[in-house]
């Protein structure tokens, strides 16, 4: 169920940016994606990893994309959520 919601996610955060950053498709597509992200590796591990002392800047940024994106300010939102992304993935 997971792998099918960050599927599904990415695809609508895809086509969301496809279709000149359709507010409502990236929305959709982040709640899926977090959604999947938990039910992956579970809730705990999640919040642990989204706020660990060192990532709070990243999450910050990509929670704050996410909340813009949200309200209705897309390519505001998904500037943030890059760079929160980035922040949040760079030790891999």
């Amino acid at each position: 169920i997971g792998v099918g919601l960050v599927g599904f996610g990415l695809f609508f955060v895809l086509f969301g940016m496809l279709l000149y950053f359709d507010s409502v498709l990236l929305a959709f597509g982040n709640i899926l994606f977090l959604s999947g992200l938990v039910f992956i590796i579970g809730f705990r591990r999640t919040f642990t990893f989204f706020f660990q002392r060192p990532k709070l800047k990243g999450t910050s940024f990509f929670m704050g994309g996410v909340l813009i994106v949200l309200m209705r300010w897309p390519l505001l939102g998904m500037l943030l959520e890059a760079y929160g992304f980035i922040t949040l993935f760079r030790s891999f």
